[in-house]
């Protein structure tokens, strides 16, 4: 006997597939496709090196999202043929695999959903995050150096690239600082979800008396913007230091002053790049972070001002945190924009972010509509 809920979702997920159908565009997206290839057989086309590497990964995005959507689609259709054999022949080997399989269909749908809810002219970008912890010293300089590793297990697992672009270790333990380039298709449009200050609670392997302890920690994300994005720099505005690369962010302790800060005079705005052995590799890669922390910033102005318009006050971003991590007198993770919360702390700070990213994500849809 067929369960009526497995017949419910198969509905449920052709409704599902066919609304996702028209709102994808497929005649659209291979064009892209085409378009890309085309591009791809210029005889020019590896001569800028950088260009060409983006250009596949915008062509491999688009072709991802094509393919999942055929795949599901053609998994649907062998479910529906699956449970009009197992209605004919009342198989409960079949039945069994037929409820499996469903489950599983399920969730792919549902993970599918979310990727096509980054729909955001830069959500597709590169992700720089910066982690700076609060005042606490080492006990939120470890708790940074926590959010660190939680970061970068969760880009390993989604098979995205981290590269670690400046580092500053700690007094005693952790770290001041750390910015990091995360590299992947819809890296910003994921990350974005994670920038605010995040609240740690716990009882503190620093404090002998084992005392409760909260600490802060600040997560800055921008996307890497792209080169035809006009953002004006003028070099006179701009201050440049170098100096002497060394901590957990260089591959190696130069014996030369391979790094760089920028400081941009009439913002103020500071960044740091020390990953290159070479000094004009490190400079290009700061100057991409200085015209994106450029870019954002007048995006936020221009936010600050719409609000203004409608009468509305913004948040202190440093003054609200986003979410809380309590590992003492219970475990429990809470983000405090959407509810979504977990007992499962280990499985967290292991990389395991996605229900608090898709639970960000639907909520900024359901905002906007």
């Amino acid at each position: 006997m067929i369960d009526s809920s497995i017949k419910q979702d198969l509905r449920e997920m052709a409704k599902k597939l066919q609304n996702l159908r028209g709102s994808l565009d497929l005649d659209l997206k291979r064009e892209q496709i085409d378009n890309y290839e085309e591009k791809m057989t210029a005889p020019d086309f590896w001569d800028d090196n950088e260009k060409a590497q983006a250009l596949i990964a915008e062509l491999n995005g688009v072709k991802s999202v094509v393919e999942k959507y055929e795949k599901l689609q053609a998994d649907h259709d062998d479910l529906q043929m699956m449970l009009e054999l197992v209605e004919a022949e009342n198989d409960e080997d079949m039945a069994g695999e037929l409820a499996e399989s469903t489950t599983a269909l399920v969730k792919a749908v549902e993970d599918f959903e979310l990727q096509l809810l980054l729909n955001q002219p830069y959500d597709r970008l590169n992700a720089i995050v910066e982690l700076h912890p609060g005042a606490g010293g080492t006990e939120s300089q470890d708790w940074g150096e926590m959010l660190y590793r939680m970061y970068t297990r969760w880009a390993e697992k989604r098979g995205f690239k981290v590269e670690v672009l400046d580092y500053l270790d700690g007094d005693e333990a952790g770290i001041k600082s750390v910015t990091m380039l995360i590299k992947g298709y819809n890296a910003y449009g994921y990350l974005k979800a994670e920038k605010g200050v995040h609240r740690l609670v716990r009882i503190s392997p620093f404090d002998a008396s084992g005392r409760r302890h909260t600490s802060f920690a600040s997560c800055d994300v921008m996307p890497e913007i792209d080169d035809d994005i006009e953002i004006e720099i003028r070099s006179e505005d701009l201050k440049v230091d170098t100096y002497r690369a060394s901590g957990a962010g260089g591959q190696h302790i130069n014996k030369t002053e391979s790094a760089i800060r920028i400081t941009h005079m009439p913002s103020g705005i500071v960044v740091s790049c020390q990953t290159q052995r070479s000094q004009i590799k490190n400079r290009e890669q700061a100057m991409k972070m200085l015209r994106s922390k450029l870019y954002e910033r007048k995006i936020e102005e221009q936010q600050k001002e719409l609000a203004e318009i409608r009468g509305e006050v913004a948040d202190n971003a440093w003054g609200s945190q986003i979410r809380s991590y309590v590992f003492h007198p219970y475990s429990m993770i809470k983000d405090h924009r959407t509810q979504v919360e977990t007992g499962n702390v280990g499985a967290v700070m292991d990389g395991d972010l996605d229900a608090f990213i898709d639970g960000y994500l639907r909520s900024q849809i359901n905002t906007e509509s």
